[in-house]
C-alpha cells in the first residue's frame, strides 16, 4: 500500500514580495524565490518547514490562469480574501494511488532561479482545488534536499512543520479518498472548504485562517 503524509499548504496571495516580507516581519518565517508554473499562470515562493513547506501563490498571467483549475482556484481565493486555497499530501506511490482512485496522473516541472529544474507527478488537482477540503496528491522527483521544504534560508523563528489542517467535507468520502494517511486533519461540518492551518513553531502555533 502506498505512503501519504503532509506535503504543503497553499497560500494565495496579491503578491509574493509583499506577503513574504509580512511573514518574516510579523512571525520571523524566511521564504526563497519558487518559480513560474508554467501553464497554470501561477508562481510562487516557498516558506521551508524541513518535510514539510508552506507555498505562497500569485497570479502572473490571469488568461493564462483562467484557463486551467489551479489558476482558477487562486484567482478565486485572492478574490473572495480566503487566502488559504488548498493543500497537498505526498506519496510514495502516485500510481498505485491514482488507479484505486481511477485519477490521471500528470507531469509537472517548473524551473529554479538557480537554473535547474524541479519536477513531480501529481494527480487529483482538479477535484482538490474546487473546494480545497481534499488535498491532491505528489510524488517529487530527486530526494529529500530536492523537495521544497528542505530549501536554506534563515528563519528568526524556528518551525517544525505543519502541525493541523482544518477542513469541513464528507468524512467518509474523504477518509476514502486520503486512505491510510499520516495527516494532522480536524475536520468539521459544513460546506466542502478548507478553513485552518498551522504552522507549530519552537514557542507557539502560527495559525493561518479564512475568514
Amino acid at each position: 500500500m502506498s505512503r501519504i503524509w503532509t506535503d504543503h499548504v497553499i497560500l494565495a496571495v496579491e503578491d509574493l514580495d509583499t506577503a513574504a516580507g509580512a511573514l518574516a516581519e510579523r512571525e520571523g518565517l524566511a521564504s526563497a524565490a519558487g518559480g513560474r508554473h508554467p501553464g497554470w499562470g501561477t508562481a510562487n515562493r516557498i516558506v521551508p518547514l524541513g518535510e514539510t513547506y508552506l507555498e505562497l501563490v500569485t497570479v502572473v498571467d490571469a488568461e493564462e490562469a483562467k484557463a486551467s483549475g489551479f489558476g482558477r482556484a487562486v484567482l478565486r481565493a485572492v478574490d473572495d480574501e480566503r487566502p488559504l486555497v488548498g493543500w497537498v499530501v505526498a506519496t510514495d506511490d502516485i500510481e498505485g494511488l491514482a488507479s484505486r482512485l481511477d485519477l490521471e496522473v500528470e507531469r509537472r516541472s517548473r524551473d529554479r532561479p538557480d537554473g535547474s529544474t524541479l519536477s513531480w507527478r501529481l494527480a487529483g488537482m482538479e477535484v482538490a482545488m474546487d473546494t480545497g477540503a481534499f488535498p491532491f496528491f505528489v510524488e517529487w522527483d530527486g530526494g529529500p534536499e530536492d523537495h521544497p521544504g528542505a530549501a536554506e534560508v534563515e528563519h528568526d523563528a524556528a518551525p517544525r512543520g505543519i502541525a493541523w489542517i482544518e477542513v469541513s467535507a464528507e468524512e467518509e468520502r474523504l477518509r476514502d479518498w486520503l486512505g491510510d494517511a499520516d495527516v494532522p486533519l480536524r475536520i468539521t461540518e459544513g460546506d466542502p472548504a478548507i478553513h485552518g492551518a498551522a504552522i507549530a513553531t519552537g514557542v507557539a502555533e502560527l495559525v493561518l485562517r479564512n475568514p
